[in-house]
């Protein structure tokens, strides 16, 4: 079932999002519909708190990015209860953009290595170093469960050059070719 973004302005985007257990509710089709969710919006990653519940949830499909990256071909990947353990290598600034954030693309520096300690959809532990683009797309989706966007990370004069795009998310005024929702 493709469920709605959850557009900026939203709290539940603010909210720290809850570790959770084995036992969560429907937890094997929540993930199905976000994967399907993730395809219809043609993002390469999504967070439980875009699709309205604060847990800590994350998934990639970095498929798309297969002509780019030939090494993300079939490479989904299920990260439950994910915490950064830790960063290194160079920050590197790269454009990014959100689903929760339509139009809306800036520069964000990040660093190129991270280690992460995850359950995957089988609640097996796992801890990984990632880097490159893959280390960009998990610290983004990380944000979102630590209840902070990508604009956070921005200059204060950055963040003032794009506030009408903001305004316009928090009135609606949004195009999108993905079923969303945003503040009422």
């Amino acid at each position: 079932m493709i469920l709605p973004i959850y557009l900026y302005g939203t709290s539940v985007l603010r909210k720290q999002a809850e570790d959770i257990t084995k036992e969560y509710p429907e937890l094997p089709k929540l993930i199905k519909d976000m994967y399907e969710t993730l395809e219809r919006s043609e993002g390469i990653g999504l967070a439980a708190p875009q699709v309205g519940l604060p847990i800590r949830l994350l998934i990639l499909d970095l498929n798309p990015l297969s002509d780019i990256y030939p090494q993300y071909k079939g490479v989904l990947k299920t990260m439950i209860n994910a915490h950064i353990e830790e960063t290194d290598g160079s920050p590197v600034s790269r454009e990014e953009g959100c689903l929760s954030l339509p139009g809306i693309h800036e520069s964000v520096t990040r660093k190129e290595k991270i280690k992460v300690t995850y359950l995957d959809e089988n609640f097996e532990q796992h801890t990984e170093w990632f880097e490159g683009y893959m280390a960009r797309v998990i610290q983004h989706e990380y944000d979102h469960l630590e209840g902070r966007l990508f604009i956070d990370h921005l200059s204060p004069i950055r963040k003032q050059l794009i506030k009408s795009k903001l305004n316009a998310i928090l009135k609606g005024k949004v195009s999108c070719d993905y079923k969303v929702k945003g503040i009422k």
